[in-house]
């Protein structure tokens, strides 16, 4: 297919084409696809567009709260940089497999600036059978009535690992309802000691093929005893257990995290890189 000079947005008469693609790479895709296979390509519905420049077989990128690139070559990537600049950032990261991540933001930084962090080596895992770990059985769904001390841990978690309160902006209210909607859809997990939690993970995207962990926690007070390794094979367990891949990524200085998570049988299936935008 002859390429088009720009890259365009995608629209519905795509979906069986974009699928296709995230099909082909279920784990690395699996954010996006979970709101594709879920909610279709209208950038209303999905909070984002589809950018594509030939047709998606050839190139893809979710341009959203997160860009995410998912396939193309250097004059794709290119091609999505310049939309990407045409108008205000909208993004507040740029995440993906590294091939594709880094280059794209090698494009950006000269228009949009130094980015906070780039997390360059993240490693891309996935776990397809059951963990070989025990799963802790004291890590179960959380109820909606447990929202508030389990909205404290996430917020906890969310400045240890991201660096920035996610209440700044708006208070709190916008985080506050993406946690209590994953409460309600049944992928925010946890350990309580009586109002407190001890242990949290969500699956924040979960696609046909593949649940994404993210955001495990252990409290302060009780780290170094087991509960992460346990609580996250829970979590893992469950992921499987509906049939899917559990996947997460991981930043490759986390050695403890990653000694973690291969004990409990997950292994490498490629390399993801994360740069945060102020």
């Amino acid at each position: 297919m002859l390429k088009l000079l720009g890259a365009r947005q995608l629209g519905a008469r795509d979906r069986v084409h974009v699928l296709r693609v995230l099909d082909a790479d279920p784990i690395a895709s699996c954010m996006v696809a979970a709101r594709i296979q879920d909610l279709g390509i209208d950038p209303r519905a999905i909070n984002g567009e589809l950018w594509s420049r030939g047709g998606p077989a050839e190139s893809l990128c979710f341009s959203g709260a997160n860009m995410v690139p998912l396939r193309g070559d250097l004059d794709d990537l290119r091609a999505f940089a310049d939309r990407a600049c045409r108008g205000p950032r909208m993004c507040s990261s740029v995440v993906g497999r590294s091939e594709l991540a880094l280059p794209l933001w090698e494009m950006l930084e000269t228009d949009w600036g130094p980015a906070r962090e780039v997390r360059a080596e993240q490693p891309l895992l996935a776990l397809s059978a059951p963990p070989v770990v025990a799963p802790d059985p004291y890590v179960r769904p959380v109820r909606m009535d447990q929202l508030e001390p389990y909205l404290t841990a996430a917020i906890a978690m969310f400045i240890e690992e991201v660096g920035v309160d996610p209440r700044s902006n708006d208070g709190g209210r916008g985080y506050r309802r993406r946690v209590a909607g994953l409460i309600a859809a049944g992928r925010a997990w946890a350990r309580f000691d009586g109002e407190e939690v001890t242990f949290k993970a969500e699956v924040g995207s979960m696609s046909a093929q593949v649940g994404q962990i993210q955001g495990v926690w252990v409290h302060p007070r009780y780290r170094g005893h087991g509960l992460g390794a346990a609580g996250t094979a829970a979590v893992a367990a469950a992921v499987v257990a509906s049939g899917r891949t559990a996947s997460l990524y991981v930043n490759s200085f986390n050695h403890q995290a990653r000694r973690t998570y291969q004990r409990i049988g997950f292994t490498q299936v490629g390399m993801f890189s994360t740069v945060l935008l102020d």
